[in-house]
């Protein structure tokens, strides 16, 4: 995107031998990717589009250039909310997080530069996460005067509650060395091997069986919400559904030819 051009989200398609894989852009560069209104409802549509299509297999999120995956909520127009205009914004924010949730492909946030605020929010609603060496995570809310809110409540979940508190209490950056300690990120590479991180992913789940990793995903969400032992109950039933295809019969042959 050029200067003079306005800010969009970017959909482009890659056709593999397993299927579909799709690559979501935010491209506002100009002012590190943040998202407005109307960019934020512009990916919600988006996310949602791609959740029909029968083919796709996988998504990736990432922000145009190099210096940012999202560098939050555009701060120009939450400086002007109400709090009638405040509800909608967040919730259209949080709706965008929920229809990632709700893929049922795996999605893969692809992280250079910044990634704070509702960025990181938007990063943990994804299902992996690598960033390269020089990526810097926060939770910077409070230092302007609101709290993080909707979907910094997964942080917990990836980081422990306590580094959860010290990331929205303190609004601190922290590295991506330290992102990894602390498992809000899953890999961290120079910036040139970033896209070979996400091409190893990208080649196990296309490898994968596509009815067994949708309902991976959906048990994934049912075991932070549900108690343990309704969780297993859910598990279950996945397990004696996977066989209403002929997905397992037909990859458990292929693997028992290969070790022949």
């Amino acid at each position: 995107m050029g200067s003079g051009e306005a800010a969009q989200i970017l959909v482009e398609r890659e056709r593999r031998e397993a299927g579909v894989v799709a690559r979501l852009t935010v491209d506002n560069q100009a002012k590190l990717n943040v998202l407005d209104s109307r960019l934020t409802d512009a990916l919600r549509r988006a996310v949602e589009g791609l959740a029909g299509e029968a083919e796709l297999r996988a998504v990736v999120l990432t922000g145009a250039g190099g210096r940012a995956f999202i560098g939050g909520a555009d701060i120009r127009e939450l400086a002007e909310l109400t709090p009638a205009t405040a509800r909608s914004f967040i919730t259209g924010l949080h709706e965008l997080c929920a229809a990632l949730q709700a893929l049922p492909v795996p999605v893969i946030a692809r992280i250079q530069g910044y990634c704070l605020g509702a960025g990181l929010e938007i990063a943990a609603s994804c299902d992996l996460r690598a960033a390269t060496q020089d990526a810097r995570f926060a939770m910077p809310e409070v230092r302007v005067g609101i709290p993080s809110v909707i979907e910094a409540a997964l942080l917990p979940r990836l980081v422990g509650m306590g580094r959860a508190r010290e990331l929205v209490l303190t609004g601190a950056s922290i590295d991506a060395a330290e992102a990894l300690a602390i498992g809000l990120v899953e890999r961290v590479v120079p910036a040139e091997r970033l896209d070979a991180a996400v091409d190893d992913w990208l080649a196990s789940i296309l490898a994968a069986g596509p009815r067994a990793l949708a309902a991976q995903k959906a048990l994934i969400r049912q075991w932070q919400d549900l108690p343990l032992d309704e969780a297993i109950a859910k598990s279950v039933d996945a397990f004696a559904e996977a066989y209403e295809s002929d997905e397992p019969r037909r990859l458990m042959r292929a693997f028992l030819e290969r070790r022949r």
